[in-house]
């Protein structure tokens, strides 16, 4: 079976992007919970009220995101082999859009937070391998993050990249991680070589 899709996250993988998520949790008060399972599960007026403490945290930490170096290359190369991206994040569809519009960045496929799918869950995962039509072995997962690994685990999908200078972080999860989009790539290219 060959690599025929690659899912992305959006903060910490495709954009570099700062978020204080201890500052964010404590004014949000999540007891510990997920933020999104967390605001869904309040009453209104309080939900609406902190959904907007959200947002103006992810506007100001989008607003001075960049592109994190080498992934334009990374991901025009994959382009050019046919390799179809899609993007998934736990963020919202008008920092999606920012963020797209000010990298001129495309992927064949979309899911963000306002779909009802969140990682950790492999719901979001699975979905894109619906609409693409690929199977879990045809696909690899490119995050940052321990919920990046999670859903890539239970989607079922095996090659799972984190890109993270710190790898004692993912020690016993299963994952390869890189320090660099360059150093993944070299992986990637070995991958399609070997499969192709």
């Amino acid at each position: 079976m060959r690599l025929r899709g690659a899912i992305f996250d959006m903060d910490g993988t495709v954009v570099d992007v700062q978020y204080n998520w201890g500052k964010i949790k404590e004014e949000l008060e999540t007891q510990g919970k997920s933020i999104l399972m967390y605001l869904e599960s309040l009453e209104e007026p309080e939900r609406s009220k902190k959904w907007k403490v959200l947002e103006r945290f992810e506007y100001e930490a989008t607003q001075k995101a960049r592109l994190k170096p080498g992934m334009r290359e990374f991901l025009d190369a994959l382009s050019k082999k046919g390799i179809k991206k899609a993007l998934v994040t736990n963020n919202s569809q008008k920092s999606v859009s920012f963020l797209l519009k000010k990298f001129n960045l495309e992927f064949d496929y979309v899911i963000s937070r306002e779909k009802g799918l969140w990682k950790p869950s492999g719901a979001p995962f699975l979905a894109v391998l619906k609409e693409l039509g690929l199977s879990k072995e045809e696909c690899c997962v490119v995050g940052d993050s321990h919920f990046d690994v999670r859903a890539a685990q239970e989607a079922g999908i095996p090659y799972i990249f984190i890109l993270n200078e710190d790898k004692e972080m993912f020690n016993t999860l299963g994952a390869e991680v890189f320090s660099s989009v360059e150093v993944l790539q070299t992986r990637i290219d070995e991958l399609l070589d070997k499969r192709n």
